[in-house]
């Protein structure tokens, strides 16, 4: 339901909202079965993170140092969004990991996660070369919203077209609310596309999955998103160096011709230019580091255990008082405390006790399976991998936070039913 028609979703202005709504049958299901449920190592520390998330709620209101005081209802509104996601993040991970590989077969959800790659490759190409494309949704109409945290998630565009190069250049979106989610659903899905359409496919489908992995190539390069090509850098290293120790001399040839390979279509790809334009037009480099700086600064001086709940507008801009938002000058102004990277979220929202809960489950997970070389436990980790790299520089609550667990629940899985 979520995935095979997440693209109608996004046209009807449901695709984050799907999410949410199908985590109600999921958790009723888990509770009919509450007595036979399991959960992995750490998930102690994803509890306290929960119970640290509500606790924040008797903080929305606190002023936080160099941040507007007061504020009104509406913060309220985002409070609630990422505890929704939280919990349907909770309720994914332990749904998939629940049902045996009878009920829910291990391969049935990579293909989804696979034909999610093929989704997300397409609204990249989509958002390329149709940059300017916005449609209204139904639930828009419906809504009749100025809420511009709403239309993010409601209303469906292809791309965001920046200047950082100096000229328009689109970073596609499609089918996401952001640029960065675009680019982190794509690292996040592309080893379970190479495992069902490449690893585990026959002639037929393994030459289709070929053609789809080179065109999604072409997004990957304009997308301008450094944090992307990193993270595609991490996941080749760490999946090549378990292909070898599972495979032998056999997977070291593969792995060397593999890198010839890759080497020769970075070459002659646009890329290397594009990696050279971006270097020299490094664009949001200084704001990203002092917002990260202030949010930081702020949640330890003004609210270091508990953090502030949820994000605050800075007061001025991030060198002045008096700066901001102004005609003509977009840039002038700063993004809220606690974006522009999820653990200056987890800081300023959630302080040092959040924070440090919510990457100690992660760190067990990734610390129970980094030596497995089963397919889903690479993959698993791969994803993981992108995931901690991401968090400096992406905010993560919503699909990337949910493909993440799955990943964790399908390693988990494996993990747990070889050893039996």
């Amino acid at each position: 339901m979520i995935f095979i028609g997440f693209p109608i979703w996004w046209l009807l202005g449901l695709g984050m909202l799907i999410f949410l709504i199908m985590s109600v049958p999921m958790g009723v299901y888990l509770y009919k079965r509450r007595s036979r449920l399991l959960v992995p190592r750490g998930f102690g520390a994803w509890l306290l993170f929960l119970a640290w998330v509500v606790i924040g709620v008797g903080v929305l209101w606190a002023d936080a140092p160099g941040a507007v005081p007061g504020g009104s209802m509406g913060r309220l509104l985002a409070f609630a969004w990422r505890i929704a996601w939280y919990v349907a993040a909770t309720i994914v991970l332990l749904y998939v990991a629940n049902l045996s590989d009878d009920e829910l077969p291990a391969d049935r959800v990579g293909r989804l996660l696979g034909y999610m790659f093929i989704v997300t490759t397409a609204g990249g190409l989509l958002g390329t070369f149709l940059p300017h494309l916005q449609l209204t949704s139904p639930l828009e109409m419906v809504l009749h919203t100025k809420n511009s945290f709403l239309l993010d998630a409601i209303h469906p565009k292809t791309a965001e077209v920046d200047t950082i190069l100096g000229y328009e250049q689109a970073r596609p979106m499609a089918p996401f609310a952001y640029a960065n989610t675009w680019g982190a659903a794509y690292a996040f899905f592309l080893p379970f596309f190479v495992i069902t359409w490449i690893w585990r496919a026959d002639t037929r489908r393994r030459i289709a999955g070929i053609v789809v992995l080179l065109a999604s190539l072409w997004p990957v390069v304009y997308s301008l998103d450094r944090g992307l090509w990193i993270s595609l850098g991490v996941i080749a290293c760490f999946s090549g160096l378990k292909m070898v120790a599972r495979g032998g001399r056999r997977a070291l040839r593969l792995a060397v011709a593999g890198l010839v390979v890759g080497g020769l279509v970075f070459a002659v790809s646009p890329l290397p230019d594009m990696i050279q334009a971006r270097i020299q037009n490094p664009h949001s480099n200084n704001r990203r580091t002092l917002l990260a700086e202030q949010s930081v600064r702020s949640a330890l001086t003004g609210s270091p255990i508990v953090g502030f709940g949820t994000t605050r507008q800075v007061q001025g801009s991030l060198s002045s008082l008096t700066g901001g938002d102004r005609p003509g000058c977009k840039a002038c102004g700063a993004p809220p405390l606690g974006t522009q990277g999820h653990l200056w979220l987890l800081l300023f929202a959630n302080g040092i006790v959040g924070t440090v809960a919510f990457g100690v489950f992660f760190l067990t997970r990734f610390a129970r399976h980094w030596r497995e070389r089963s397919a889903y436990g690479v993959a698993g980790c791969c994803v993981l991998l992108a995931f901690g790299l991401f968090l400096f520089i992406y905010d993560l609550v919503e699909v990337p936070l949910y493909t993440v667990m799955i990943a964790v629940a399908l390693m988990w899985r494996a993990r747990r039913e070889a050893d039996a």
